[in-house]
């Protein structure tokens, strides 16, 4: 029998770490050329500052390199104790393990099996626009990895059943397809920029935003926070 899947649908596991070393080549450079005092600026995650952020990030693909998932993994609690590991480590040895699992991390999200691991390379990207906000950086969820962001996010909440949506993005020429590929609702529809569409999903403030969404509400795309 023939397969009938959209082509969309099929994972294609080299996706995440194209997005992980397009973001180090962006990102890296610029916390290289940081003061200190830049590291204590606080970011929109309740209670972290850019080192946090940055800290969390680290151990996060450190743990995916090293293929250390012990139970509890990414809890809040988890993500304390990893920031709390590093509190003795100066920032340019933070940004050098973040430049590190940037640069291997994406062979063991792609041999992870069913796609499982997808979403760290995603959250790994937020979290970069996190930090760019922070330290008033235009473009904070945009830039060279807005493409395969969006590319990965579509995947990613395709493979976890989330609310079907069609988004016509400002700023892309093809629609995106995003969460369950079928079911017994239509999809919601999006109209707006594609930063803005990451934030909503992201859960990230949309102060100054503008979009148009129907068929869904705010809460019904987050997909993590």
């Amino acid at each position: 029998m023939s397969d009938l899947r959209d082509v969309s649908d099929v994972r294609d596991p080299e996706l995440p770490g194209l997005l992980l070393r397009t973001e180090r080549d962006a990102l890296i450079p610029l916390l290289r050329r940081l003061p200190d005092a830049a590291f204590a600026v606080r970011t929109c995650c309740p209670g972290w500052t850019v080192r946090h952020v940055l800290a969390h990030c680290a151990a996060a693909l450190t743990r995916v390199v090293e293929k250390r998932f012990e139970e509890g993994v990414f809890s809040p609690e988890a993500n304390d104790r990893d920031i709390a590991e590093r509190g003795e480590r100066s920032n340019l040895a933070i940004v050098d393990e973040l430049e590190r699992g940037m640069t291997e991390a994406g062979a063991a999200i792609a041999a992870a099996p069913d796609g499982r691991q997808d979403g760290i390379a995603l959250g790994e990207w937020v979290h970069a626009g996190d930090v760019r906000e922070a330290l008033g950086e235009p473009g904070a969820y945009a830039g060279p990895g807005l493409a395969p962001a969006l590319d990965l996010l579509a995947a990613v909440t395709r493979a976890r059943g989330t609310v079907p949506l069609h988004a016509d993005l400002d700023d892309r020429d093809d629609p995106l397809r995003l969460g369950a590929a079928s079911g017994e609702r239509p999809p919601a529809r999006y109209l707006g920029p594609a930063p803005t569409l990451i934030r909503l999903y992201a859960a990230r403030p949309l102060t100054g935003t503008r979009y148009d969404l129907a068929g869904a509400t705010e809460a019904d795309l987050v997909l993590f926070g």
